[in-house]
C-alpha cells in the first residue's frame, strides 16, 4: 500500500464514521461551489442563512413571527465581520460568545415599532435543529499570497449549520502524531489560514494509531488523548462494520457524537486569561457524574461526594466548569468554594475572575454569612471562617447551597467539618483532593456521599498530563561528617569536575573550618546543591529552574545568603508571617529583621511574593527558589524541574511537594526530586 493510500484510508474511514453518526458528506469539489468557488470563503454562507432562517423566531403579542431575511443575513454578517486586527484568540472568543451566546436583532414590527429580539445560530437546546456536515480537503487562502504556496487544505473540517466548527488533521500510520499537532499550531498563524481557525472550537490530530484532541490556540502539549469512562466499542460496532476499531474511530466516536460536540461547546470549553482551553476526560466525567449525584436529595439536601484527581490534573478549572453548570441547571443556587490557605483562596478567586465568574470573597465569617444572604451567588472563603459563625445556622429559602471544598483532605477530618455543617446543615458538599485517601481518612471522606470520580497519578502520566518523577536520596547527617567523611562526599561531588572547577569547589570547602558547626551542615548541603545545579541545569542551557524546602525559616534565610556568597545561581526565598513562629535556639528576631530587610523595597510582602512568582515562573532573575511551607502546593511553575528536599515531608505533604515539578513544559521530560 503507498503511503498516499495508506493516509486516504485513515481519512475514507472517518469519513464513513462521521456519516454513520449521522453527519452529511460534502465533496472537496461541492465545498468550493457552497463557497462561490472562494478559497477565502470559509462559511456556507446558503446552508447557514437557510438553518438560521428555520431556528429563529419571537414571540410579538402572542404570536410567532420568522425574522425577515434582510434581519437573518444581517446576523450572518456579524458573524462573518469578527475581525482579526486584535489577533486570533479575542477573534476566536467574540466567535465563542456569539455560538453560545447567540445575538440581538431589531425588527420592524407590522405596527410600525421596532424592537429586538433574541437570535441563535446553533439551538443547543434541540439536537434535531441543526444540521452536521463533513468536508474533505478543504482548501483555504491564506492571508499571505506571496509566498508559492497560498493555500492549505485541513484534511477534515466539520460544520454546524454552515459555521466550521472542528478541524482534524490526519497523517498516514508511519508519521509521527507530533507532524500533525504542528501542523494545526502552524495553520493559526496571522499570515496562514487564521480566518478559519477564528470559528473552531476543537481541533484533532491522528495518525493510524493514536489521536489527541485540543481548541484554538492549544500549544503542543497540551494536547491531550480521550479516554472514555463506559467501553465504547459495543456502541462503535454499530457504526463500523468489516474492519477494526482503531483509536481515532474511538476519539471521534467519543468527541464528535452529535449530542457530545453540542455539550463539549456549550459547557466544557472556556477561555482563563485569554487562553481557550477544553476539558480534559477525568474533568468532563467527573463533572457529569457530580451532576447525576446531586441530583438525588437524602434528609433535605442533595447529595455530594469526593472528586479525587491527583495535582495537574486541572482541579481549579473543574471547580470552574462545574459551578458554571450548576448555576445553569439551578439558577437561584449559591456556590461556596473553600479553601484552607490565604494563597490557595487568592488563586481559586483569581482563576474564577479570569474565567468571567463573578465571584465575591468572604473577608469575615460575619461578611461570609452577609455575602450568602445577599445577591452574590459564588462565594470563595477560607474554612477557617466557619469557626466565627458555626453557631449561626443559615438556611436560605428556595435556594440549593453547594460548598466545594478544595484539598478536603486536610480539613475535613473534624472540628472545621463539623463547623460547616453546623452553619450550612442543608448544604451539598463536594470534596477535592489531589492526593490519595489514607486508610485512616476513608471514614471521614464518607462525610461527603463517597467516592463520585477519581484519576490517579498513574492515570495523568500514562495520558501524559503530568511527567514522571526520579527520586535520589543523598544522606546527610544532622552534625557534620568527621575528615574521612568530608573528604569522601568532596571526592563524590568533584568526581566528573575538571581541574579548575575542582579549585573553585576547594575554596568553598574551606569555609567549613570559619564557620560555626551548627551551620556546617548547611554550608555541606549548598556546595552540593550549587554544584548539581550548575551541572544539571545550568550549564545546559535548558532554561528550568530548581526549588528548595527547608525545615524552617532560618535554614531559608541562611541557605539563600550562601548562595548569594557563592555567586553562581541566583536564589529568592519566601516566608510567611503566618506560618509557625521560630522559637528555638533564639532566631525568631534574627528571621523577622532578614525578612523585613528582604521585602522592604517592595513595600509589601504580598508585593514581594507576586515579584517572586511572577520572576521564577516567567523571568531569568531567580534560579532557585527556597521555601518553608509556602509555595510548597498550590504553585504551578512549569519550568521547575527539580526539587531538593530538606525537611521533613510525609503522606500529603510529600505528595503535594513533589507536585511542583511534575508539570509539563518543554524539552522536559521528568522531575527530579532530590532529598
Amino acid at each position: 500500500m503507498t503511503p498516499d493510500t495508506s493516509e486516504n484510508k485513515i481519512q475514507r474511514n472517518s469519513i464513513d464514521l462521521l456519516q454513520n453518526l449521522g453527519y452529511k458528506f460534502i465533496s472537496r469539489e461541492e465545498n468550493l461551489k457552497l463557497r462561490g468557488g472562494k478559497s477565502s470563503e470559509v462559511l456556507f454562507r446558503e446552508i447557514l442563512t437557510q438553518k438560521l432562517g428555520e431556528i429563529n423566531d419571537y414571540e410579538y403579542k402572542g404570536k410567532r413571527y420568522k425574522f425577515s431575511q434582510s434581519s437573518i443575513l444581517k446576523a450572518v454578517d456579524e458573524l462573518a465581520g469578527v475581525s482579526l486586527n486584535e489577533g486570533l484568540m479575542i477573534a476566536n472568543e467574540k466567535i465563542t460568545n456569539l455560538l453560545l451566546l447567540g445575538t440581538s436583532i431589531e425588527e420592524n414590527l407590522e405596527d410600525g415599532t421596532k424592537r429586538s429580539f433574541s437570535f441563535k445560530f446553533i439551538d443547543f437546546e434541540n439536537l434535531q435543529n441543526n444540521d452536521f456536515y463533513v468536508t474533505e480537503e478543504f482548501e483555504v487562502s491564506r492571508v499571505n499570497q506571496g509566498e508559492a504556496q497560498k493555500h492549505r487544505r485541513p484534511d477534515l473540517v466539520l460544520f454546524i449549520n454552515g459555521i466550521p466548527i472542528v478541524v482534524i488533521e490526519l497523517k498516514k500510520s508511519s508519521v509521527s502524531l507530533e507532524n500533525g499537532i504542528k501542523q494545526l499550531e502552524k495553520e493559526q498563524g496571522k499570515e496562514e489560514i487564521a480566518h478559519l481557525f477564528k470559528y473552531i472550537q476543537l481541533t484533532i490530530a491522528a495518525n493510524g494509531s493514536e489521536a489527541r484532541y485540543g481548541t484554538t490556540g492549544t500549544p503542543f502539549k497540551f494536547y491531550s488523548v480521550w479516554k472514555e469512562q463506559d467501553n465504547t466499542n459495543e456502541s462503535l460496532n454499530g457504526a463500523i462494520k468489516d474492519r477494526k476499531i482503531s483509536a481515532l474511530d474511538t476519539t471521534l466516536f467519543s468527541l464528535l457524537s452529535k449530542n457530545r460536540l453540542l455539550r463539549l461547546i456549550r459547557h466544557y470549553i472556556l477561555f482563563d486569561k485569554r487562553m481557550k482551553k477544553v476539558c480534559r476526560y477525568q474533568q468532563f466525567f467527573a463533572i457529569e457524574e457530580t451532576l447525576k449525584r446531586v441530583a438525588t436529595k437524602k434528609e433535605g439536601a442533595r447529595v455530594g461526594g469526593l472528586i479525587w484527581h491527583t495535582q495537574g490534573s486541572g482541579k481549579s478549572l473543574t471547580m470552574v466548569m462545574l459551578t458554571k453548570l450548576l448555576k445553569q441547571i439551578y439558577p437561584n443556587s449559591k456556590i461556596i468554594v473553600v479553601t484552607d490557605r490565604i494563597d490557595l483562596d487568592e488563586q481559586i478567586h483569581e482563576t474564577f475572575k479570569n474565567t468571567d465568574i463573578k465571584a465575591g470573597r468572604a473577608s469575615s465569617g460575619s461578611d461570609l454569612i452577609e455575602k450568602l444572604q445577599s445577591g452574590v451567588s459564588v462565594i470563595t472563603t477560607l474554612v477557617h471562617k466557619f469557626e466565627k459563625v458555626q453557631n449561626q445556622k443559615v438556611v436560605i429559602r428556595d435556594s440549593d447551597i453547594f460548598v466545594l471544598v478544595d484539598e478536603s483532605h486536610r480539613t475535613q477530618g473534624g472540628d472545621l467539618h463539623k463547623a460547616m455543617k453546623k452553619a450550612l446543615p442543608l448544604a451539598c458538599y463536594i470534596g477535592f483532593t489531589g492526593t490519595p485517601l489514607l486508610k485512616r481518612e476513608k471514614n471521614s471522606f464518607a462525610k461527603f456521599g463517597g467516592e463520585i470520580h477519581r484519576y490517579t497519578i498513574d492515570d495523568a502520566v500514562k495520558d501524559g498530563a503530568v511527567l514522571p518523577l526520579l527520586y535520589e536520596g543523598r544522606y546527610v547527617g544532622q552534625k557534620v561528617l568527621d575528615a574521612d567523611g568530608l573528604t569522601r562526599k568532596f571526592d563524590l561531588i568533584s568526581k566528573e569536575l575538571g581541574d579548575e572547577a575542582k579549585r573553585d569547589l576547594q575554596q568553598k570547602w574551606a569555609r567549613f573550618e570559619c564557620v560555626a558547626s551548627s551551620e556546617q551542615r548547611l554550608e555541606l548541603i549548598a556546595v552540593d546543591i550549587n554544584e548539581h545545579f550548575k551541572k544539571t541545569l545550568k550549564m545546559t542551557n535548558s532554561g528550568f529552574k530548581a526549588m528548595l524546602a527547608t525545615q524552617r525559616k532560618y535554614d531559608a534565610i541562611k541557605y539563600h545568603k550562601i548562595f548569594e556568597e557563592f555567586g553562581e545561581i541566583k536564589s529568592a526565598y519566601v516566608i510567611s508571617s503566618n506560618e509557625h513562629e521560630e522559637l528555638e535556639g533564639g532566631h525568631k528576631e534574627y528571621v523577622a529583621k532578614a525578612w523585613q530587610e528582604t521585602i522592604k523595597d517592595y513595600g509589601s510582602e504580598e508585593a514581594y511574593l507576586k515579584y517572586v512568582k511572577d520572576e521564577f515562573i516567567y523571568g531569568d532573575e531567580i534560579d532557585l527558589l527556597i521555601v518553608v511551607d509556602k509555595l510548597l502546593t498550590g504553585f504551578d511553575a512549569p519550568r521547575a524541574s527539580t526539587l531538593y528536599i530538606d525537611k521533613q515531608l510525609k503522606e500529603h505533604n510529600l505528595l503535594q511537594a513533589i507536585a511542583r515539578v511534575n508539570r509539563l513544559y518543554d524539552g522536559k521530560d521528568y522531575g527530579y526530586i532530590i532529598d
